[in-house]
């Protein structure tokens, strides 16, 4: 079942994201299940993104595997899970 992945990160900024984005945007785009991925500053400064991936096991092995390792000092990214009815692909 598909997954939205949603994390609000605290204490990151524009170019915290910024600079790690490189180091895992290809790994995404070659994970098995990946979809998509989004982010954006929220109105209290945190960060949050959003991922949609085919599977939960997906989502969580990706991050703990590529994420988890790669965050800057003091970031810790609160993750939810949503599992999802549907998805509408192009």
């Amino acid at each position: 079942m598909s997954v939205l992945i949603t994390v609000d990160v605290k204490n990151q900024t524009a170019q915290g994201y910024d600079s790690m984005l490189p180091v895992v945007a290809d790994l995404a785009r070659k994970a098995p299940g990946f979809i998509v991925h989004c982010a954006y500053e929220t109105a209290d400064g945190a960060w949050r993104v959003m991922e949609l991936w085919e599977t939960k096991d997906a989502a969580n092995r990706f991050f703990a595997e590529h994420v988890a390792p790669n965050l800057p000092p003091g970031v810790r990214p609160k993750r939810q899970l949503q599992e999802l009815h549907s998805v509408i692909r192009p």
